[in-house]
């Protein structure tokens, strides 16, 4: 069996659902692997970014689901700077097929088995 790694999903909250489904990937047994991940329904504090910081750094890699919603998201914008300081691997997955919005400094890919696994292989 393969280690199990921590992959920290960043996104912006109106692409949860996607990120439920990210997460359902996880139990495909192709390769073992933990998603960890923060909603954030509340406010951003500075509470909020302590504990997104610490289990960023516990995570072997973070996983950017990229939309347009991306754009608009303060919170995401901010893990992924936090991602970039720890010196976390990064990889954006297009959250929607009709959907290939940018984020500036992320590399992204098509959503797919090959592509995620291919990541967190690397890992």
């Amino acid at each position: 069996m393969a280690e199990c790694k921590a992959i920290f999903v960043a996104f912006a909250i109106e692409d949860e659902r996607q990120r439920d489904f990210l997460k359902g990937q996880s139990l495909h047994p192709r390769a073992p692997f933990e998603f960890v991940d923060m909603s954030v329904k509340e406010p951003y504090d500075s509470d909020w970014k302590t504990k997104v910081q610490t289990r960023i750094r516990r995570s072997h890699g973070v996983i950017v689901l990229v939309s347009k919603n991306s754009a608009t998201s303060t919170g995401q914008a901010w893990e992924i700077k936090c991602a970039k300081a720890e010196n976390k691997p990064i990889r954006g997955i297009w959250a929607y097929s009709n959907d290939r919005s940018t984020i500036s400094g992320v590399t992204t890919v098509a959503w797919s088995d090959a592509n995620i696994s291919a990541f967190i292989d690397s890992l």
